[in-house]
């Protein structure tokens, strides 16, 4: 549902799709296509089709491979019914995961931080879990066609799945192999038969798959971003490409709507990685060219709306042009209104929760004076709208990374957030795990959080900078009148203003590891040391050690992925190194991936969780 909409079903042929739980009509004539998991409850329903003639010919594809148990069970189960002619193919299809984007996967396994991390759960637990992730990683690989090799640290999740996901592919790289071996031991005719898979061996240089522990940068999980698709995820609901906005009128009543962003969303493409005042600023030119292109064409019709054009009209050439250009135009402004609506709304809540305080105090935890006006934005009270939830993320980033913070400061910030009901059962879990980090090597230090010595900041830098702070939210405050359902013309001005005060790039620690790994000569030391103590894993290698010390290379492809849940900061803050770092001309590939994608207030449940 990510990526395919009914349209594209019907564009393939498909009258009818229905989930396999549903009540289905019977189409005996009809040819049906199964997309389903490899579970015993699936193939029963498949069974139970098959008895009852429910469909013509029968074609079976599996999000993943169908266990030896299992496929005897269901051949079994077919032979019985009499009719296994009517199943014409069965197909392993590797697509144990969801994708949304190019770039950007998820495995859709929620909770699994808290699982992970609960000394309580039980070890069959664990490895059901880690089981789970690596086959669906195994599912990806195979999808994405090239053997990697693994990279992750030691210790935590991300090894215990490395280590299965290494076997696998050990196990797969052997069989190929025979598989190969006997193809050409009985076949002289010179055809070329190859291996059911490119194992990356015809590759002039292999690709990296790091695998992360979420522990390594907890930060990232409660920071406020100022990017469109970050602030659309953070604010509403982002979920397989839809955005979910839930809202309240002056009466109570709560309305709820959805907006699709199809995969040929010209503006989401090119705008969702942009600041929020570049978003703004580009619907804007957006609405203005199709106005204009509009009035263009009913000027040549003589038409005065695009909406008098009569599509069966072949009175004039002009006409004529006019109906071949409408459908393109329509979905276009379709796309333009669906996104005026979806930016008019963020601005009306960064105004009701003063968002972009949080995100300005964030760009410089570290300076006495910011924290001193984290401590005035504590205080004060917000009567339009309920943000603790914003000062417990804002507080937790703080505390995680500035290591010499007052026990007074301390505890002044949390006697007011305890003031606002909040339950910071979440804080003492975040405080456990600073107390565990700070004993182990597991993570760079807190300054590091972002690339200090590549960075600036708006709060606390020069007095230019102050005073652009100040028109920060001067302009801030201009942009808070015009939520009035859309965004009114004439804002791009008071954004272009607003888009120079944004703050310098700063890079994320998961992106400062992956330039560790993937561009060695341009990473900091401390990365390079951290990353050089990661183990190695190459399944290729199908003889002699598993593992081998890791050498210091380049590498211009990577599979980036996160147990215990990524976010699109992270994603974000990878393609935008991605894309501007050159290796010999060629900028790097970087795919993003965890075990699920989730929110900073989904993120605190699982902290609190496991707090209390």
């Amino acid at each position: 549902s990510s990526v395919l909409r009914v349209n594209d079903l019907l564009g393939c042929g498909i009258t009818i799709h229905s989930l396999i739980t549903a009540k289905r009509a019977a189409l005996p004539e009809v040819p049906v296509i199964y997309f389903l998991e490899p579970t015993p409850e699936n193939i029963a329903k498949i069974i139970t089709d098959l008895e009852k003639d429910q469909y013509g010919d029968f074609y079976i594809n599996f999000t993943s491979s169908l266990g030896r148990a299992l496929l005897e069970d269901f051949a079994k189960k077919v032979a019985m019914t009499g009719k296994s002619f009517k199943i014409k193919q069965v197909f392993d299809q590797y697509l144990d995961f969801i994708v949304t984007e190019v770039d950007l996967f998820s495995l859709d396994l929620p909770k699994l931080y808290s699982k992970f991390n609960n000394p309580s759960t039980p070890e069959d637990d664990i490895t059901i879990a880690a089981d789970k992730i690596a086959n669906s990683l195994f599912a990806t690989i195979m999808t994405m066609g090239s053997i990697p090799i693994i990279r992750c640290p030691r210790g935590g999740p991300a090894e215990l799945i490395g280590q299965r996901l290494d076997q696998k592919l050990r196990d797969h790289v052997i069989n190929t192999k025979n598989q190969s071996n006997s193809h050409s031991n009985g076949n002289n005719s010179g055809n070329g038969n190859s291996s059911i898979m490119d194992t990356g061996a015809g590759k002039s240089e292999r690709s990296v798959l790091v695998l992360l522990d979420r522990n390594m940068d907890l930060a990232s999980m409660f920071a406020h971003s100022w990017i469109y698709q970050c602030m659309v995820s953070d604010v509403f609901n982002l979920d397989r490409n839809t955005i979910t906005i839930k809202s309240v009128d002056k009466e109570g009543k709560e309305t709820i709507s959805k907006y699709d962003i199809d995969p040929r969303d010209f503006f989401w493409a090119s705008s969702s990685v942009l600041p929020f005042p570049d978003a703004v600023e580009n619907v804007e030119k957006e609405l203005e060219k199709y106005k204009q292109e509009a009035q263009e064409l009913t000027n040549r019709t003589g038409i005065s709306k695009l909406q008098d054009i009569d599509p069966n009209s072949s009175d004039t050439l002009h006409i004529q042009q006019a109906v071949k250009a409408l459908p393109e135009l329509t979905a276009r402004k379709a796309i333009i209104d669906m996104h005026m609506k979806v930016l008019a709304a963020l601005l009306t809540e960064l105004e009701t929760k003063s968002l972009d305080s949080f995100f300005e105090i964030e760009q410089d935890l570290n300076d006495v004076k910011v924290q001193k006006q984290f401590l005035e934005l504590l205080k004060s009270s917000n009567t339009k709208g309920d943000n603790s939830i914003d000062k417990l993320r804002t507080y937790i980033m703080i505390y995680l990374q500035v290591d010499d913070l007052s026990s007074s400061y301390i505890q002044e910030c949390e006697k007011i957030l305890e003031e606002l009901n909040l339950d910071l059962s979440s804080l003492k879990y975040i405080k456990n795990v600073k107390q565990f980090l700070k004993m182990s090597s597991f993570q760079p230090s807190a300054s590091n959080h972002s690339n200090s010595n590549k960075t600036s900041s708006i709060v606390g830098g020069s007095n230019d900078e102050i005073n652009s702070s100040a028109l920060f939210n001067s302009l801030s405050s201009k942009l808070y009148g015009l939520t009035d359902g859309r965004i009114s013309e004439g804002v791009g001005s008071l954004i272009t203003g607003l888009r120079k005060l944004l703050p310098e790039k700063k890079q994320l620690p998961i992106t400062n590891v992956i330039e560790a790994i993937m561009n060695p000569q341009e990473a900091t030391q401390e990365f390079i040391n951290l990353t050089d103590d990661y183990l190695y894993f190459d399944p290729r290698m199908t003889r002699g050690s598993h593992s081998k010390p890791p050498r210091r290379q380049q590498f211009s492809e990577s599979v980036v992925f996160v147990v215990g849940g990524g976010n699109y900061l992270e994603y974000q803050n990878l393609q935008e190194w991605s894309n501007s770092t050159n290796n010999n001309g060629n900028n790097k590939l970087v795919v993003y991936g965890s075990t699920s994608i989730i929110t900073a207030p989904e993120f605190l449940e699982e902290c609190k969780e496991l707090g209390s």
